[in-house]
């Protein structure tokens, strides 16, 4: 295991060398979205007898999880493709399985800080209640490992730069943003909202907004089954991918 801990290390340490542009860049964003929404609907919507503010900052918080997970782990494996330096990763006796714990546990890593970051620099803005905290904690993990062993596929699917910005942006970008982030599925139409039920990422933003409101679109425990159960298919799906050697090793 020393060496997927010493390349845990060093993904860890690469993303906080840049913390400007990998943590403080995603925090800006998030309070610009609370800004903007907040400022126009704040006093005219309420989701779940909750003030739209308080409802939002937790889906802003999951989908910076979410999103940076996915950057950290993906731009990490395609940087190393494009300039060569995968061999040095390749080279020592690193078991696939280790490759998948380094890339995967400092995503998880990456999108735990930033989402830290932005709960902090967010709540501010309202009082925060936490219902759960351990379900909060629950569905960040199962969110970040996803996200990250997703990261993991896309970067080693993707061979230049413009393929990888294609996986995210229309794949997780949609599947993100159309997760309830910013409303409850419960005010859409009938048809949109059984649709919306198969987004996978509904359900990690609604079991993580349940730890603060303990109300959610969908019970609790559906969306941890979900979740789980999605993780664990990724993470298989990526394990197998990395046993391969697919446009690694090949």
């Amino acid at each position: 295991m020393s060496g997927a801990v010493t390349l845990f290390r060093k993904e860890v340490q690469r993303f906080w060398k840049v913390g400007f542009q990998t943590i403080a860049a995603p925090v800006l964003t998030a309070i610009l979205y609370l800004l903007i929404f907040a400022h126009v609907l704040d006093e005219h919507v309420r989701v779940h007898e909750v003030a739209y503010t308080a409802f939002l900052i937790p889906g802003l918080v999951m989908m910076s999880v979410l999103q940076n997970a996915f950057a950290n782990s993906s731009s990490s494996l395609i940087q190393s493709k494009v300039t060569g330096s995968i061999v040095f990763i390749l080279l020592p006796p690193i078991s696939w399985a280790e490759l998948f714990l380094a890339f995967v546990g400092a995503a998880v890593v990456r999108g735990m800080v930033v989402g830290a970051a932005v709960l902090a620099a967010t709540a501010f803005f309202t009082p925060m209640t936490f219902y759960s905290p351990l379900w909060i904690v629950l569905f960040a993990l199962l969110g970040g490992g996803i996200m990250g062993a997703l990261g993991v596929i896309g970067g080693i699917w993707a061979e230049k730069f413009d393929q990888l910005a294609a996986f995210q942006n229309f794949l997780i970008l949609p599947l993100t943003m159309l997760s309830g982030v910013f409303y409850s599925i419960a005010t859409l139409p009938p048809v949109w909202r059984q649709v919306s039920h198969f987004n996978p990422v509904f359900y990690m933003i609604d079991g993580f907004r349940y730890g603060f409101f303990g109300v959610s679109d969908a019970p609790p425990e559906t969306s941890l089954a979900v979740v789980g159960a999605c993780f664990v298919v990724v993470a298989l799906a990526t394990l197998a991918l990395l046993r391969s050697g697919y446009k690694l090793r090949n």
